[in-house]
């Protein structure tokens, strides 16, 4: 076996930390210093995936080995769960999370906007968002719709 097939063989341990811990503790203290809620929510859900992964490892510890597949899996879910072109934690946060949290009380500053300007904002990467969250906060939510007008006419047009 060369170089290239073992890289393979521990392709979780070469890229699984720098996956699961650096890049998103390094995005999470980015989001702290944000003044957006988004990226939080991004984070923080991320974080909680990321601890039920490992309560869960911790529980079947002696049944893992058994799957030689699980820690591509892993690493496979995380770079889902981490990548911004994915978002998969804000994905599950917003379709299995929140339906769960909704009742208890409106959460950071995503609830402001109206329902058509949420969906705008699902739809779009995180800094995106921030840029959008900053255009409405100061110009106001008419001015954004306005920008979505002209938009869904440019886009008609091509």
């Amino acid at each position: 076996m060369g170089v290239i097939g073992m890289m393979a063989r521990y392709l979780d341990t070469i890229i699984g930390p720098g996956v699961m811990l650096l890049y998103p503790l390094y995005a999470s203290m980015r989001a702290i210093e944000s003044p957006s809620t988004l990226d939080d929510q991004q984070w923080l859900t991320y974080w909680v995936l990321y601890s039920f992964m490992t309560l869960f490892e911790l529980s079947f510890y002696k049944i893992l080995p058994w799957f030689p597949i699980w820690p591509y899996m892993k690493l496979v879910l995380c770079v889902w769960l981490v990548l911004p072109m994915f978002n998969g934690a804000a994905y599950i946060y917003e379709n299995y999370v929140r339906q769960y949290v909704k009742h208890i009380g409106t959460y950071g500053g995503f609830n402001k906007y109206p329902e058509e300007q949420k969906k705008v904002l699902q739809m779009i990467s995180f800094d995106a968002r921030k840029s959008v969250e900053r255009y409405i906060d100061r110009y106001g939510p008419d001015a954004f719709e306005r920008v979505i007008r002209v938009a869904e006419k440019e886009a008609r047009k091509h």
